[in-house]
Formats: structure tokens, C-alpha cells, sequence
């Protein structure tokens, strides 16, 4: 054999041999890597709600009769005691019998003592909303001294708040009350005076007792209705709240005054709001999966100006985002990264292009994010969502 084909051959043999090593060598497993960064963070309880009108008034039928063909809308403005919401006519001849009249009675009196709790409520409300100013106004000269933290100052201010739409809600109630009253002695004054004709001068016209606008109209068209049948739904929608159901085991994170941001309202930017009741009972409800579940309703007042969110009306969808911990300037990581280790929440760091195990503790901890406590240092690179190639001391690279 030439000497030339002897030194091709030993070439040969030497890269055949070098592509077997290389190729049993371990390859370093790709991975996805983040960095260990400081910054603001918060945990959230997400969950749909929908807006509703805080008050809302159901107008009925004050007696049995004949219901005209109402002429509004839902949308339509009105007017506390002046825009007329229906007229009635009588429609059968004992319109004038004993026993209805004796009801008509009985129903003033109803009103009159509900006009008097609504007056008492009333002179509550004021006390509690003038004794709540008052505190605050003591904290906040104080304030500036110190001598009280800006979480004090800021849950008197909440209280203040909620103190003063009760007073608003009081002063309305009135004024429904009373509305039922004149209404209720009208239509006793109506059944007693009024004669089988068919007068247009003596139909009976109800107005409304509030101003807003038409939410519902339940009654479309001419009708005989009986008493008590609801006819109309009226409300202020600039005065509007919205109500989030969570889980009960959420429900025990969130506190009164809490921050709110709502999201997907149908607006650019997201809203704010802030947590002005829990109610204190639950009920169960089934799940898109069939899964029964105890829910809790959370209302959320908005703290937005009303222009912002002056087209959302009644029952509209929102997402809403309850804060319920959140802190600044913390060393986080994606919550991806983190697994449990022997009991331990645990986390791969790339050092030296090698993946090292090691154990951390967590404390604030959100879909997302979680901060660390102890066993990690700003810029250290993590590997989120680790597979089961990654091992410690494992040769690892960056995708």
C-alpha cells in the first residue's frame, strides 16, 4: 500500500473516531431563562362582575285597573315628581266594594309607618355620616404631625365615604317613603270618589319618585293589571356600583376599602374602585364544569371621576381585580421557575452553564410572580418551567 493512501486511511479512522466521542458526549439541554429583578408587586383575587345601579326602584301597579299604554323607553330621563311614568283607569265595577276600601286604608297606614322608620333611619344615617367626618377631620389634622399612619387616615376616609352614601340612601328612602304615601292616599282618595266613567280628567297618573332613567319596562302595552304588579324599573346610572362574585375562601382575604382595578369594560383603560362591603353570607352556585362552589358577593364602589365610565349602564360585564396584599421594591422571580424539592419550594440557577439546585423561601405569591425571601440575589438567572431533562449539575443553555 502507498504511504499516501496508508495516511488517508489513519485520517480517516481518526475522524470517524472523533464524531463517536462527540456524539456520545452529553449536549446541554436548552432551556428558558429569567433574571432575579426587584420590583412592585401584588396579589390579586380575579374574578367577573357586573355593574348594577345602587338604588333601584321598582314602580307597581298601585291598584287593580286598567294600565294605559306606557310611552317610555328604557333610556328615557325622568324626573323625580314631574315625568309621568304610566296613567290607570278602572276597569271593573266593584272598584268601589267595602273590602277594597278597607285595604286602601290599611295600605295608607302601611305607608305612614313606613314614612316614619324611613325618617328615623334618617336621622341615624346623618348622626353616623356627622360622626364620621368629625373623626376624620381630627386624624387629618393630626396627619401632619404624624401622629397617625396614612392607612388610618385613609380608613377613616373610606368610612366617611361609606357613611355619607348611607346618608344619601337614607334621604332617599325618604323620599320614596313619602312618595308611597301621597300615592297610597291618592289612590284611596281615587276608589272613593270615583264613578263607572270613562273621564280621561279622572285617570289616575303616577310619577316618578326619583330621577335617572327608565332601566325596564315590564308592561309594554295596554293591559288589565292587578295590584302590586311591577310595571316599570327606574334608577340614577350615575350612580352605579359593582358587585364581583369570589369564592368564600377569597372572600376572607379582602377587606373593606381594598383597591380594585376593572379591566375589559369596554373602555381603553382600566378603572379603579375600592371594596366597600363583603356580605356576610354565601350561597352556592354550580360551576361552567358542574362543580358546586360557595360564593360570597363583594361590592366595589368606583373611585374614577363619572366621566370615565359614564357609558357603562346596568348589569354590564367587567373583570375585576380585588388587591388584596402587595408590596414595593421585592426580589422576584416568574412563578413558573419554582417547584417542590423534598417538601421545599426549589428553584434551578444557571451558574457556569450548569443548572444548580437550589431551595428558596417565598413570600407574596401570584399567578405570575412570586417574591423570594431567602436564596436568591438580583440579576441570578432561574429556569422557568424546568423539565424533566434538568437536573443539578446538568450542562444547560439558553434558547
Amino acid at each position: 500500500m502507498k504511504r499516501s493512501n496508508k495516511i488517508f486511511l489513519a485520517i480517516l479512522i481518526v475522524a470517524v473516531a472523533g464524531v463517536i466521542v462527540y456524539a456520545a458526549l452529553p449536549r446541554p439541554v436548552p432551556v428558558e431563562v429569567a433574571p432575579v429583578v426587584r420590583g412592585h408587586m401584588k396579589v390579586t383575587v380575579d374574578e367577573e362582575g357586573k355593574t348594577r345601579v345602587r338604588d333601584r326602584y321598582t314602580i307597581s301597579a298601585p291598584l287593580s285597573g286598567h294600565l294605559l299604554r306606557p310611552r317610555l323607553d328604557p333610556g328615557d330621563r325622568v324626573e323625580a315628581g314631574k315625568t309621568r311614568l304610566f296613567s290607570m283607569e278602572p276597569s271593573v265595577p266593584d272598584f268601589l266594594d267595602v273590602r277594597r276600601e278597607m285595604e286602601l286604608e290599611a295600605r295608607v297606614r302601611g305607608a305612614r309607618a313606613m314614612r316614619d322608620r324611613a325618617v328615623s333611619t334618617l336621622e341615624k344615617a346623618r348622626v353616623d355620616h356627622e360622626y364620621a367626618l368629625s373623626a376624620l377631620e381630627r386624624l387629618r389634622k393630626v396627619h401632619g404631625h404624624r401622629a397617625v399612619s396614612r392607612q388610618e387616615l385613609e380608613d377613616a376616609e373610606a368610612r366617611e365615604r361609606m357613611a355619607f352614601r348611607e346618608l344619601e340612601g337614607a334621604q332617599m328612602g325618604v323620599r320614596v317613603a313619602r312618595f308611597e304615601l301621597e300615592q297610597a292616599r291618592a289612590s284611596l282618595h281615587f276608589v272613593e270618589a270615583h264613578s263607572l266613567d270613562r273621564d280621561p280628567s279622572r285617570r289616575f297618573e303616577v310619577f316618578s319618585p326619583v330621577s335617572g332613567s327608565v332601566l325596564r319596562v315590564f308592561r309594554e302595552s295596554e293591559a288589565v293589571v292587578g295590584a302590586g304588579e311591577s310595571l316599570l324599573e327606574v334608577g340614577d346610572l350615575s350612580e352605579l356600583e359593582v358587585e364581583v362574585e369570589v369564592l368564600s375562601a377569597d372572600a376572607v382575604r379582602i377587606r373593606p376599602g381594598a383597591k380594585v382595578i376593572l379591566e375589559r369594560w369596554g373602555g381603553d383603560e382600566s378603572l379603579e374602585g375600592r371594596v366597600i362591603r363583603i356580605d356576610p353570607s354565601g350561597f352556592t352556585k354550580v360551576s361552567a364544569l358542574g362543580v358546586e362552589e360557595q360564593r360570597v358577593l363583594v361590592i366595589v364602589d368606583f373611585t374614577e371621576p363619572h366621566e370615565k365610565w359614564r357609558f357603562l349602564g346596568d348589569s354590564f360585564r367587567v373583570d375585576a381585580r380585588i388587591v388584596v396584599s402587595e408590596a414595593e421594591d421585592v426580589l422576584k422571580i416568574p412563578a413558573g421557575a419554582l417547584f417542590r424539592h423534598e417538601g421545599d419550594w426549589s428553584v434551578f440557577v444557571v451558574e457556569g452553564g450548569k443548572a444548580a439546585l437550589r431551595s428558596v423561601t417565598i413570600g407574596l405569591r401570584n399567578d405570575l410572580e412570586a417574591q423570594v425571601l431567602e436564596g436568591l440575589r438580583e440579576n441570578d438567572e432561574v429556569i422557568t418551567y424546568p423539565g424533566d431533562r434538568v437536573e443539578h449539575n446538568v450542562s444547560v443553555t439558553a434558547r
